[in-house]
């Protein structure tokens, strides 16, 4: 008896290059042009070119050749109309390419790398900020000795700790360590957007400040 320890990985490419004979080329810099155009346009959504999954279960033929025949006789002008939107987004490209230049390449560099990133980093401090202006109070940002104590900042008197919600998990810590008045919980979606979850008060102040958004939000 033998036993053998593998792991053998097939490519897309491998599996392509057995089970279909024709070969599709691109130049360089296309396929991923089209993509995103693709993207853009959904042009292969369901309800253009079908539901990819259940059609190819219920395709009476196993092989590539008569997989293709019966698709295009079901969705004719599937191809056609995918095609079609992905052009009309191709020419919309070519319109938004004559109009960048290095400057509009810098500011978008810019954007990322500098405002982007204190963006998407800096929690604390647009939560602080919505919570101000939601009750007409001033904000400030913690100082590292309130840092310490698990204070990421001040709305009015009113000490605030912001903390992503895998830290409910650990409630009971966070609640012996940090000293504020109120700790929210909060999350960020795909898009990068802050979802605040729960808001909790860890002292009377806190009561009292939560009231007073409640009055404002609910």
């Amino acid at each position: 008896m033998k036993r053998i320890e593998c792991k053998l990985k097939l490519s897309f490419e491998d599996i392509r290059n057995m089970m279909i004979d024709e070969r599709i080329e691109f130049p360089k810099y296309v396929s991923p042009l089209i993509n995103l155009a693709n993207q853009f346009a959904q042009a292969t959504r369901p309800k253009v070119v079908g539901q990819m999954s259940e059609l190819i279960r219920i395709c009476p033929y196993k092989d590539f050749e008569g997989w293709r025949k019966w698709y295009l006789e079901r969705y004719p002008n599937a191809i056609d109309d995918a095609t079609e939107r992905i052009m009309e987004m191709l020419e919309k490209f070519k319109l938004a390419l004559d109009k960048i230049d290095r400057e509009t390449v810098k500011r978008w560099v810019e954007d990322l790398v500098i405002v982007k990133t204190y963006l998407g980093l800096r929690i604390q401090e647009p939560i602080l900020k919505f919570l101000s202006n939601t009750l007409g109070m001033n904000y400030r940002l913690s100082t590292p000795e309130e840092e310490s104590a698990g204070i990421d900042g001040f709305v009015g008197e009113f000490s605030i700790s912001i903390k992503p919600t895998t830290y409910r998990e650990k409630s009971k810590l966070v609640k012996e360590t940090i000293k504020s008045d109120v700790i929210i919980f909060y999350e960020k979606d795909k898009q990068n957007n802050i979802v605040i979850k729960e808001l909790e008060s860890l002292t009377d102040k806190g009561d009292e400040f939560l009231n007073m958004l409640i009055g404002k939000l609910f």
